[in-house]
């Protein structure tokens, strides 16, 4: 964890998100109910200047650390619950949402104490009134006792503990101290989600979770901006011995602090806001099983950030699963692909601000009509020996000079498009000439791609990429590939 974060791209990230069903998390915290009671309020109750509302829908799903396993079961993880419910019929509703969400429950009934439940009257997605039912005193050393044999012996199936702390009494000091021992001697990475405002409680986890107000009151730091943000999270470090502190700052984003590494600082991926609840435990959910699926720290907090955007989105106590996760990636990498494509004074300022950061650019040029496995394999070499790829394309009006009245058969927007969304290639630029010799002058790069069925003294531009001490690469094709082959054999292919 103590390695600098390296530039994560959305693809990488939908990668980690689909093997999210190998994570195991156990977590342990204050179960709550949450109730909605949804309905119209248009008019005053004669008896008080309050609104009546007339009650059309109910509802009632997990809340607390309940809602973190939920989350964790949705996202297609393992999850197993350890906690505290009453002897009533709450804790009976909340042991039935477990069972049906897929949730191994590990609950332990303490008699004469009631499940926490909170009730939400609402009209649309505003909240007329809530009413909470709860004790919130520290378990007795008998209830503590029990919550820790639950965890002990559910321990072994987990990767990924987590310890949602909602400062409901469930996490007291017998409880959060041996859960930590007993997570800690079986080498399980451990995230703690606080709500002490002594956070030497938590020595012993793996990572801190706390929001901008929580961190600001345990460390005294102001936490408002991405400076202030990186102090409160290395004071944090400093009094847990954590390995990171994961600081959520709301509509500001995450910071990602860790020991020996610069602060990573996330902006929010929310696109609309509609209601918070619940998004802390989208974020801490999402990080545990990204981690337990083999993310590191960095890609689990961008992941984590990702869900928490899309849960803001939606009202009420909300969970987010892998298709809407990847979704959102999918579509960022859209929007990456088009980044990729420029203009030619673009591409040139690009490539000259990469070349003043050191960088060795690579440059390939072609129609690139239909992409086939020997233009695949001609940029996965250029990209070999080079850090950033430039790929040059004719344009429509080039290509049919070149080719013919019949070429190309995709147009230049297409093919452009196409050749963005490959990993290798960076930047994208049209050409209008018959060669790309102006644009090799212009971009100057480092390393000439071209395929072996040329010789140095016929490629392009050769002579000048060499006369600035770069190198021509020429990459051995693959035998049976290429456009104007594939377009014989589908003409071939076609009746008289």
């Amino acid at each position: 964890m103590d390695a600098a974060p390296q530039q994560v791209g959305d693809s990488e990230l939908a990668r980690a998100v689909r093997g999210f069903g190998d994570a195991r998390v156990l977590v342990l915290g204050d179960v709550m109910l949450d109730r909605y009671v949804t309905g119209n309020a248009t008019r005053l109750s004669p008896e008080a200047p309050i609104p009546v509302l007339r009650p059309r829908s109910r509802r009632a799903t997990l809340g607390g650390a309940g809602n973190v396993a939920l989350n964790v079961a949705t996202l297609g993880g393992h999850a197993a619950l350890v906690g505290v419910v009453g002897d009533d019929a709450e804790g009976a509703e909340v042991r039935r949402l477990l069972v049906s969400s897929g949730v191994a429950p590990r609950l332990v009934v303490a008699a004469g104490r009631p499940t926490t439940a909170k009730t939400r009257f609402m009209v649309g997605h505003h909240q007329l009134l809530r009413l909470d039912e709860e004790t919130t005193a520290p378990i007795d050393e008998a209830t503590a006792s029990l919550v820790l044999r639950q965890f002990s012996e559910a321990l072994p199936t987990a990767d990924v503990v987590v310890l949602s702390d909602y400062a409901k009494g469930v996490l007291s000091d017998a409880a959060l101290e041996g859960a930590l021992a007993l997570a800690k001697a079986s080498g399980r990475t451990v995230i703690a989600d606080p709500k002490r405002s002594e956070y030497g409680a938590y020595r012993g986890a793996s990572v801190l979770t706390p929001n901008e107000v929580e961190v600001r009151q345990a460390t005294g730091i102001d936490a408002g901006d991405d400076i202030g943000a990186a102090r409160a999270g290395q004071r944090a470090l400093e009094d847990t011995g954590c390995a990171a502190v994961l600081v959520t700052r709301s509509a500001k984003g995450l910071t990602l602090v860790r020991r020996n590494a610069p602060a990573l600082h996330l902006q929010t991926r929310a696109r609309e806001v509609a209601d918070v609840s619940g998004a802390g435990d989208t974020l801490v959910a999402t990080l545990a099983v990204a981690l337990g699926a083999g993310a590191d720290l960095p890609e689990a907090a961008m992941l984590a950030n990702v869900a928490a955007g899309i849960s803001v989105g939606k009202p009420g106590t909300a969970t987010v699963n892998r298709e809407e996760l990847l979704g959102v990636l999918h579509l960022a990498e859209l929007v990456a692909t088009d980044r990729k494509i420029a203009a030619r004074d673009e591409a040139i300022q690009r490539a000259a601000a990469w070349r003043a950061q050191g960088l060795r650019i690579g440059f390939a040029n072609g129609c690139f009509d239909l992409i086939h496995p020997g233009h695949i394999r001609l940029l996965t070499e250029a990209r070999t020996r080079c850090d950033r790829l430039i790929v040059a394309l004719n344009t429509d009006a080039s290509v049919q000079r070149l080719k013919g009245p019949t070429r190309p058969l995709q147009s230049e927007t297409a093919r452009t498009t196409v050749m963005a969304s490959l990993a290798p290639v960076d930047l994208v630029v049209l050409f209008p000439e018959d060669t790309p010799l102006e644009l090799i002058q212009a971009l100057r790069p480092d390393v000439l791609v071209k395929g072996a069925d040329y010789s140095i003294d016929q490629v392009v531009g050769a002579d000048l990429v060499q006369g600035w001490g770069g190198t021509v690469l020429l990459v051995e094709l693959q035998a049976g590939h290429s456009t104007t082959g594939t377009i014989r054999r589908m003409t071939d292919a076609e009746p008289a």
